[in-house]
């Protein structure tokens, strides 16, 4: 008769592993890992569209930038030959719209002054002339449009420092400063005598004097030999 085995001395059975938990794991892991690849795709697709916009509005605003600067540039040269043929009104037209696109453009200002003379609208050249003072102090002819303002709004001292400004600051080979030279000149003059003579009228000066009021050359005296 065959002797019972012993149960502690049987060959232990092989255990069945459960995977389970590791095929979730891995799973989750997978669903984790796709989550931040997706993220991350996200975030390059959002940083390469940013990207783009970034470039189709800087292109725009490049644009925009040449536009304005082509406009501005035809606008002042504009003026310019305005203000050279006397149509002081098209020529302030010219420098309104230049000054809407560069309001801090001392030329404008001057040559806005130079169109208000033309008009003889005084105060408001003045103003202008001013401005541009303040925007560039070393704006010379800003100084000789002063002084004319001046000189035709009565203040002569004013005028007269003005105009000294002018000749201080501007070049020696301005085609302006004979002239300049010579308004200073008959300004002092004119000072002069009016300290002396409190109560003598200011002669008109020649810019405000109306043409049939001169005097022609044939009609002068002649000048004694």
């Amino acid at each position: 008769m065959h002797k019972a085995e012993d149960s502690r001395t049987r060959s232990p059975a092989k255990t069945r592993v459960d995977s389970r938990p590791r095929a979730i794991g891995l799973t989750l892991a997978g669903v984790l890992i796709g989550g931040l690849l997706i993220a991350r795709y996200d975030d390059i697709v959002e940083s390469v569209s940013s990207l783009r916009l970034r470039g189709h509005v800087e292109i725009q605003r490049r644009n925009a930038q040449d536009q304005r600067n082509t406009e501005l540039d035809q606008r002042f040269s504009q003026g310019v030959v305005m203000l050279h043929a006397r149509r002081y009104d098209d020529a302030a037209q010219a420098f309104h719209r230049v000054l809407q696109l560069a309001p801090e453009l001392p030329e404008a200002h001057v040559n806005m002054g130079f169109a208000m003379i033309g008009l003889k609208q005084w105060g408001t050249a003045h103003d202008f002339f001013n401005t541009a003072i303040e925007l560039h102090p070393e704006q010379a002819n800003a100084y000789y449009g002063l002084a004319i303002c001046l000189e035709a709004m009565s203040d002569l001292p004013g005028a007269i420092n003005a105009m000294q400004t002018y000749l201080h600051r501007g070049a020696a080979d301005d085609p302006y400063r004979r002239k300049a030279q010579a308004a200073l000149w008959e300004w002092r003059e004119t000072f002069n005598a009016m300290r002396q003579f409190p109560g003598r009228e200011q002669p008109p000066s020649p810019d405000s004097a109306q043409p049939d009021s001169q005097v022609r050359e044939s009609d002068a005296p002649a000048t004694p030999r």
